[in-house]
């Protein structure tokens, strides 16, 4: 199969997708960093840079994929839903479709779009598919259950007029068992923006790496290790950690700063979770029926679903096709990582003070520990507050 990668990034798709049997055909991304990156590990395939510019797809391409800009998608973002002037550029997609109604696409996006607007997002996407004849299934899936250590749950949809697509997305079912809190056992990745409510940790993984905060910072999350140090992984474990092999993002440093790379990996498609759906694109398998219920009319969106053509159905099926569970992420750290500085530190401990989210007591006390070894004073707990464990 030939594919168009629009919105192509650094190439998480594209890369997936020629591992599992399929080729590249075009590329189309507005960054110029993108574009560095592209050129340089995709050589000899046709580039656009604009899609907006881009009058068709070539005759020979079977199928589209690409992750759409999720600024306005993103529960961090500005919540503008489709009508948003970056979301709103999958649109671009339908044009490209009114053209040439290329039999299969694959989209990935983030899982706020089931319920903004009232799941009005979703039913956007899938009521333009169907008025143009395609099928289409979508499901939340976790880059964690593709032995990657990194908790990152993403939408991917797929609508075909010639494949089922149920027998891509809803095939494989293999739940994996989350790892729980365990101190000074594990590595416990954690992060943090400008704001007060973007916080986040998760066990033996980091949490999702972000494409930057909404004021430009790249930022990469921390790791607090099982022996007590607090620490970053460096750009080329991020790298590692979306599935690329490290130093993938290099070319752009020809075009910017080095910080517009940690942005680059934040925002790419996890490549083995591109690589499973190429697989399942060249071989579909088997979806069980059984799994069907009832697709809710209005309100927030299923994590999974389908349609055959005629109804829509909810599906009831994990976020984890394949089940791979990855290396500790204590050993999957190529060099053991940075130390974590002390104003990081400081601007971490002082939003948890102040948060709603809970975190393990262990936890708060190893950064704690953190903060006064670099020689800082601890922030004050806000008047009335209290140190709250995990349930």
């Amino acid at each position: 199969m030939k594919v168009a990668g629009l919105f192509a990034g650094i190439g998480g798709f594209e890369l997936g997708f020629e591992r599992a049997g399929l080729k590249s055909g075009l590329l189309c991304d507005v960054l110029p960093a993108s574009k560095a990156v592209l050129e340089a590990r995709f050589p000899g395939v046709p580039f656009h840079q604009d899609i907006r510019k881009l009058r068709s797809l070539p005759s020979d391409v079977e199928v589209i994929c690409g992750g759409f800009p999720c600024q306005d998608l993103s529960q961090a973002g500005r919540t503008a839903g489709l009508e948003g002037e970056q979301s709103g550029l999958i649109g671009e997609v339908f044009r490209l479709l009114g053209r040439r109604r290329v039999p299969t696409v694959v989209i990935e996006n983030v899982p706020f779009m089931l319920q903004l607007n009232g799941g009005k997002a979703i039913r956007a996407i899938i009521d333009e598919f169907e008025r143009r004849g395609y099928r289409w299934a979508y499901r939340v899936v976790d880059s964690f259950s593709f032995g990657l250590p990194q908790r990152r749950e993403r939408v991917l949809l797929v609508a075909s007029r010639e494949l089922d697509p149920a027998a891509v997305l809803l095939a494989d079912d293999k739940p994996l068992t989350r790892p729980t809190t365990a101190m000074g056992t594990l590595a416990h990745g954690f992060y943090w923006t400008e704001g007060l409510t973007g916080l986040g940790w998760a066990v033996d993984a980091v949490p999702t790496l972000k494409n930057g905060s909404t004021i430009g910072i790249p930022s990469p999350p921390a790791i607090a290790m099982p022996d007590g140090r607090l620490v970053k992984p460096t750009l080329e474990d991020a790298e590692r950690l979306q599935g690329f092999e490290a130093g993938w993002t290099s070319p752009a440093d020809s075009v910017g700063r080095a910080s517009k790379r940690w942005s680059l990996v934040g925002s790419a498609v996890s490549v083995p979770v591109a690589e499973w759906v190429g697989k399942r694109l060249l071989r579909p398998g088997t979806y069980n029926v059984l799994r069907d219920a009832e697709f809710p009319l209005v309100g927030k969106a299923p994590k999974a679903a389908r349609f055959d053509g005629k109804r829509r159905f909810s599906v009831t099926i994990s976020q984890d096709p394949i089940g791979v569970r990855a290396k500790p992420l204590s050993q999957f750290l190529s060099t053991g990582g940075e130390e974590l500085s002390l104003r990081a530190a400081l601007g971490f401990l002082t939003r948890t003070r102040r948060a709603k989210l809970r975190f393990d007591p262990a936890f708060i006390k190893a950064v704690e520990r953190h903060v006064t070894g670099l020689g800082g004073a601890l922030p004050p707990y806000p008047p009335g507050s209290q140190m709250r464990k995990v349930a």
